[in-house]
């Protein structure tokens, strides 16, 4: 589902991603570990063409992400085309960004409408079902204003999937939120990867990486230091830097 070829990515004369070399097969969770500033959020928002990368290749689905390629030459993609493309990957942030004036419901119910040209009454059937699979059934017609950061966080998870998403990319969706909502955040996800979606997960939740995901990243310096199952990567790493991070976080 995503294949990324020696990725670099640099802010003025700053490399934020030095030849990051990883693949994501469909159905997969992968999950990156790593302290602030070693460039996941970068990759995240890579790949969706949010942040354009200065060399090498990333693949979605075998299309590559914001350019087409000429005779071994990149040559950018219209922003129409970079925005259509954009919309078959799902994409939950730290921050809710809900539309304040508009209910929950109204919320999942624009992008399919305005975007996919879904008829109204089908896309808010569909909101429904999905604001329920988000355990918010009874909020559907809450502004966001009366709910809580979880429950926002969740509008927001069924914002992205109303947008029937091949792939999710989830960017420290529980680091905003108070302790004692992040649980209900992390079942959501953890009920999504049940249903076999593709996902790329950048948390600093150690316990949800051990038990959902398939394969977890470390990085650290803009670079990949290690990749494997968790039992590998968390509970059996074998590089040094990954060794002393674990020992701060767990």
């Amino acid at each position: 589902m995503v294949k990324a070829k020696d990725v670099h990515k640099r802010f003025g004369r700053l490399p934020v991603l030095r030849g990051i070399d990883l693949e994501v097969e469909r159905g997969e969770v992968m999950c990156m570990l790593g302290p602030s500033g070693s460039g996941k959020t970068t990759f995240l928002r890579c790949i969706n063409h949010l942040e354009k990368i200065n060399a090498g290749r990333i693949y979605v689905d075998g299309e590559l992400v914001g350019y087409r390629e000429s005779a071994g030459k990149l040559h950018e993609l219209r922003e129409r085309d970079v925005v259509r493309k954009r919309a078959e990957i799902g994409m939950v942030f730290q921050h809710f960004n809900l539309f304040s004036h508009m209910t929950a419901l109204d919320n999942v119910v624009l992008a399919p409408v305005r975007v996919l040209g879904i008829k109204r009454d089908e896309a808010r059937k569909r909101a429904q079902e999905l604001l329920s699979q988000v355990g918010l059934a009874d909020q559907v017609n809450s502004y966001p204003v009366a709910l809580s950061g979880g429950q926002q966080q969740r509008v927001a998870i069924a914002r992205a999937l109303a947008m029937q998403p091949k792939l999710m990319l989830f960017d420290e969706p529980t680091s905003a939120l108070d302790p004692e909502l992040v649980g209900d955040v992390l079942e959501a996800m953890r009920q999504l990867a049940h249903q076999g979606m593709t996902m790329i997960v950048v948390t600093h939740e150690v316990g949800f990486a051990r038990e959902v995901a398939d394969t977890v990243v470390f990085m650290d310096g803009g670079m990949v230091v290690e990749v494997g199952p968790p039992a590998d990567v968390i509970d059996h790493p074998k590089q040094e830097r990954t060794r002393a991070f674990l020992k701060k976080v767990l």
